[in-house]
């Protein structure tokens, strides 16, 4: 994954209500060997999935990877995010950010 840049990737997670496993591709960027996924609001299944169970997957260039997830609280991280995210007008929104530490 290339370092501070943004990609394309599928987050799986876990359905919060159903239990079922659920597949998205979004854009994310590896910053300081973690991944980061965003969203201008809370109200999307993926992200509600992975804050109520953090043990998610990501797929990405045919390989697999564990890792757990979490909200990012500090605000500053999250801008940067959004910087390295969105080369336009985007990169000054408020979003919420979900990190995701990779599983050894």
């Amino acid at each position: 994954m290339p370092d501070g840049q943004a990609f394309k990737a599928v987050l799986i997670t876990k359905g919060r209500k159903t239990g079922r496993l659920h597949a998205v591709e979004l854009r994310a960027v590896y910053y300081n060997n973690k991944i980061y996924f965003s969203r201008r609001n809370p109200n999307s299944d993926w992200l509600k999935n992975a804050i109520s169970n953090p043990d998610v997957k990501i797929k990405y260039n045919e390989q697999k990877f564990s890792g757990k997830a979490m909200l990012v609280s500090d605000k500053k991280l999250a801008k940067k995010i959004s910087e390295l995210k969105y080369s336009d007008k985007r990169s000054e929104e408020s979003r919420f950010v979900l990190q995701v530490t990779l599983c050894e």
